[in-house]
C-alpha cells in the first residue's frame, strides 16, 4: 500500500472511530459532520474525500460501532449449554459500567428507539447489524433457524436491549440497577427455559 492510500484509509479510520463514539454517547443528531471531523482532527473538506454525505456516514459508523463491539458480547463462549451461555451473555451486557460507558457502548441499544425515526437506508443498516448479532448469539445464520429457534433469540435480545435502554431511561439509580439485576436473572430463565427444547441444543464453538 502506498502512503498516499494508507494516510488516505487512516483518515477515514480516524472518522469512522469518532463518529460511532459520537452515536453511541449523543445519537444521529450528534454526529454532525462538522463534529465528527473536528473530533478526528481533520478539516471539514477533508470530509467528502471519504463520504458522500451524513448519511452514508451514519451507516457506515454503524457498522465500525458493531464490528469491535460485538465480538465483546458474543465472542469468547466456553463450550457448555445454551443456558450457561446465554446467562454468560446477559452477565456481560446487563452491567453498570456498560449502561454508564455510552462512548463504547452497544449500538443497537444506543440508537433503537432513534433508528425507529430515522430514515429508510439507516433502519436497513441497522436491521442487518441486528442480524448479524443474533446469528452471532445463535452462532449460526439467524435467517436459517428454524422458527422456535430463532423466536428464542430475538426473545433474547429484546431482554438484553429492552432492560439496557430502561436502566438508563430512569432517574433513580437504585431502580436502574435493579432493572439490570431482575433483567439477568429473566435472561438467566428464559435461557433455562429454552434449554429444554430440542430445537436450541447444540454444542456451540464459537470462539471469535
Amino acid at each position: 500500500m502506498n502512503t498516499r492510500v494508507q494516510r488516505k484509509e487512516e483518515s477515514r479510520q480516524r472518522i469512522l472511530t469518532s463518529a460511532a463514539k459520537r452515536l453511541r454517547r449523543e445519537g444521529l443528531g450528534g454526529a454532525s459532520v462538522a463534529a465528527v471531523m473536528d473530533d478526528a482532527g481533520l478539516t471539514h473538506g477533508a470530509f467528502y474525500s471519504h463520504f458522500q454525505n451524513k448519511g452514508e456516514l451514519a451507516r457506515a459508523a454503524l457498522e465500525e460501532a458493531l464490528r469491535h463491539n460485538r465480538k465483546r458480547w458474543t465472542g469468547g463462549w466456553s463450550r457448555g449449554s445454551w443456558a450457561s451461555r446465554l446467562s454468560d451473555l446477559a452477565k456481560r451486557y446487563l452491567t453498570p459500567n456498560h449502561r454508564d460507558n455510552l462512548d463504547d457502548s452497544c449500538a443497537l441499544t444506543a440508537l433503537c428507539s432513534e433508528t425507529a425515526r430515522s430514515d429508510e437506508s439507516f433502519r436497513a443498516t441497522y436491521q442487518t447489524e441486528l442480524t448479524k448479532t443474533l446469528s452471532a448469539i445463535a452462532d449460526q445464520n439467524f435467517n436459517e433457524l428454524d422458527r422456535q429457534q430463532a423466536d428464542d433469540v430475538l426473545a433474547f435480545m429484546s431482554l438484553l436491549v429492552g432492560s439496557m435502554a430502561l436502566s438508563r431511561a430512569v432517574d433513580s439509580g437504585p431502580l436502574s440497577d435493579r432493572i439490570l439485576d431482575v433483567g439477568r436473572e429473566a435472561a438467566s430463565r428464559l435461557a433455562s427455559v429454552d434449554s429444554q427444547s430440542p430445537a436450541i441444543q447444540k454444542e456451540n464453538t464459537h470462539h471469535e
